[in-house]
């Protein structure tokens, strides 16, 4: 069997020679291997990183779709545990919950006081104040989540904007 391989190899290397050889050039047979080799070792490293990529993009896709799922739990048990109805074993489940949520990824945000920002806030009340320099996100109606750099949720907050002071004439 080996012997067979040894006999086609001389046939695969005519044939790359005559498909690549102009008329008066000749060119290594070896030579001419070593750069397909490495021509197909490139592709075979690429299509390995794009798969990769791909796998680590549906595997986020697939956590954040899940999390996304889970934000009317977590607002409830935050809605529970500020009406003090959170005791016993189910505040152990509550925590529980919280922590794995954490382990995940899944980061709560959005804090009173906080720069209003439209990418990540969403204005569901609007106020005026002389209290304030620029739009400021001054209560936390619903908060916000996000899991690694994707905003699952905005935070849903009451905007107060600067008075604007009449132009003196």
């Amino acid at each position: 069997m080996s012997e067979d391989l040894v006999t086609e190899t001389p046939e695969v290397v005519e044939a790359t020679e005559e498909s690549t050889v102009e008329p008066g050039q000749e060119t290594d047979p070896v030579t001419a291997l070593t750069a397909d080799l490495q021509r197909l070792q490139a592709e075979y490293a690429n299509y390995r990183k794009r798969v990769e990529r791909d796998r680590s993009l549906a595997h986020e896709l697939a956590v954040s779709s899940v999390l996304i799922e889970m934000l009317p739990v977590l607002d409830d048990i935050e809605r529970a545990e500020s009406h003090g109805e959170l005791t016993g074993g189910f505040k152990a489940v509550a925590d529980q919950i919280a922590s794995v949520t954490e382990r995940i990824g899944l980061v709560k945000y959005g804090t009173a006081g906080d720069e209003f920002d439209p990418q990540i806030h969403e204005a569901l009340l609007h106020d005026t104040s002389a209290d304030v320099t620029t739009s400021t996100a001054t209560k936390i109606l619903q908060p916000g989540y996000k899991f690694k750099e994707r905003i699952l949720r905005p935070a849903r907050v009451a905007v107060t904007d600067p008075e604007e002071t009449p132009a003196a004439e």
